[in-house]
């Protein structure tokens, strides 16, 4: 009988035994991992290659610009043929608005706005969405007059128009520019407006535009559009 109760004691414990190595080995059996999603990654916005433009760092800018970007030259692409011009040197701000603004490409599909036959064709603005989008992306400023560098208003003369707003000191908007077309000049202009550039070919295209119909506040009946300015040696 004690043999039998010995016997009965090693069959318990050895099923207990071999339970507790089943156990350990299942607990010792590596977990899958479980894939964690990929989260959803927010796209970086790209530095600004130059800093939103306000009156307050304006002129700084242009007058480091200046220093860099040396292009003075233009080619104005219309739908009546292309206009080349020549920016002066001597009005700097002026010229290297012009060029940072052709670089950005501002001006690529902006309008011929207002026409007036024997006077002057004013271009670089639209009503179209995507050029408020540009000026916005761009800034909001205005640049000094810089009238007394000897330059008149004779016929293919480039100059600025001053802005819209009330604005005593004639700052000029740096996003438009007007063409003397009148064969003899627009003199009496001198000394409000900025004159920076000169056609030096396509004098025939700016005739044509400033013959195409308008309303009595010279906006052209149909649009005439810039399909883009660029820099040429």
């Amino acid at each position: 009988m004690r043999y039998l109760v010995i016997i009965l004691c090693l069959l318990i414990l050895n099923c207990e035994d071999k339970q507790t190595s089943k156990n350990t080995a299942q607990e010792n059996i590596t977990k899958p991992e479980v894939e964690k999603p990929i989260e959803e990654q927010i796209p970086s916005q790209p530095e600004r290659e130059f800093p939103l433009l306000n009156d307050k760092n304006a002129m700084e800018f242009f007058l480091q610009y200046d220093k860099e970007h040396k292009e003075n030259k233009v080619r104005i692409t219309t739908d009546f043929g292309g206009i080349d011009i020549l920016l002066f040197d001597k009005t700097k701000f002026h010229r290297s608005n012009f060029i940072f603004l052709t670089k950005q490409g501002y001006f690529d599909q902006t309008q011929f706005y207002r026409i007036v036959d024997n006077f002057i064709i004013q271009a670089g603005n639209s009503d179209e969405k995507e050029i408020r989008e540009k000026r916005i992306e761009i800034g909001k400023y205005l640049l000094p007059p810089d009238t007394k560098r000897g330059y008149k208003h004779h016929r293919g003369m480039v100059s600025m128009p001053s802005s819209e707003i009330e604005n005593p000191y004639k700052l000029a908007s740096p996003y438009e520019f007007f063409i003397v077309q009148s064969p003899t000049g627009a003199y009496h202009l001198d000394g409000d407006y900025t004159i920076f550039g000169k056609v030096t070919r396509g004098m025939n295209v700016v005739d044509k535009i400033a013959k195409q119909k308008a309303d009595g506040r010279g906006w052209p009946d149909h649009n005439i559009y810039i399909r883009k300015v660029e820099i040429i040696n």
